[in-house]
């Protein structure tokens, strides 16, 4: 039997567990702005609150084997925990059609870093430092692997990233008088900065703002109507912009 090569293994090693780090993502992506702790507290039912067994969690397949209800009182168990861990392990998949071996964990970690910072900010309109600052660290000792060009890129495109989408907050905040853009979102393209340096953050940007746009013109249309007053996080949408940018990009951190 021939031996399985180390590059097959990690690509296993990614896909296996990319389920179960969408079930934490989903949970802390709801817990951490409630201030609940994310890791002591255990699992219940949303209906009825009872604990949750073994059983119950395992990754998609519990959700699936219970047709989506609780085995104690029959309530519907949201589809957004499963849409989540569905989503972490299409990442995984999605990187390695482009990353094998060690680079693709690395990618993979940062799709399901950019997947929690979205969540968050869906929800609660929220980039918490706890999870952007780590991932632009990240992103910094990945490009210093590569050599001191590779890091002062890097390092410049944090730096400009958030350079950027400040002084457009705060240009924003002077003229319209009211928040517009969070520092949140600086810190993210701080973020993008690093994984993909100074070069890539015009391409960020512009896929963030596309995504955007296009999501709120689907919103008018079913609206009928543009809202301009509706709220609506630009997290996300830089998260799929650095996402593009880094897998189909020139991304310096790999």
């Amino acid at each position: 039997m021939a031996p399985i090569d180390q590059t097959s293994i990690m690509t296993g090693t990614a896909l296996l567990v990319a389920p179960f780090i969408g079930s934490f993502l989903a949970t802390a992506a709801l817990r951490l702005p409630a201030a609940q702790p994310i890791v002591r507290a255990r699992s219940a039912c949303p209906q009825c609150g009872t604990q949750l067994g073994p059983r119950d969690l395992v990754p998609l397949l519990s959700w699936v084997a219970l047709r989506g209800r609780c085995r104690h009182c029959s309530g519907a168990i949201p589809s957004y925990y499963p849409g989540v861990e569905l989503a972490a392990l299409a990442i995984a998949v999605w990187a390695a059609t482009v990353f094998s071996g060690g680079p693709l964990l690395v990618a993979a970690g940062l799709g399901w870093g950019l997947l929690l910072l979205s969540l968050i900010d869906r929800h609660s309109f929220w980039l918490p430092d706890l999870f952007t600052m780590p991932l632009a660290a990240a992103g910094l000792i990945c490009a210093a692997l590569q050599g001191g060009d590779t890091l002062i890129a890097s390092a410049l495109g944090a730096a400009l990233g958030y350079a950027m989408l400040a002084g457009v907050a705060w240009f924003y905040r002077r003229v319209r008088g009211r928040e517009g853009l969070g520092l949140g979102d600086a810190k993210l393209m701080a973020v993008a900065g690093a994984w993909v340096g100074w070069q890539g953050l015009p391409m960020v940007l512009l896929a963030g703002s596309v995504a955007a746009l296009a999501v709120v013109a689907v919103m008018a249309l079913r609206r009928g109507r543009l809202d301009w007053q509706a709220p609506l996080p630009f997290g996300p949408f830089l998260a799929v912009g650095l996402w593009l940018v880094f897998l189909y990009g020139q991304p310096v951190a790999l």
